[in-house]
């Protein structure tokens, strides 16, 4: 189900960490075989496992 989710993931689309809002909004870089990488400004370059987390797009980034 959570692949699903992250399957409408592209590079270039924001989303957020729903367990680290204090990441802030990342940009994804790549999605491949269910592994998402995101460049998130207080984080930095972070590889999700997305069958594990669900991240939120952000179609809003002032929110």
């Amino acid at each position: 189900m959570m692949e699903d989710m992250n399957a409408i993931l592209a590079p270039g689309m924001l989303v957020r960490h729903p367990a680290h809002a204090d990441w802030g909004v990342g940009q994804v870089q790549s999605n491949v075989a269910s592994k998402v990488t995101v460049n998130f400004p207080d984080a930095g370059k972070v590889v999700i496992d997305g069958t594990r987390i669900a991240l939120v797009p952000v179609f809003d980034a002032s929110t």
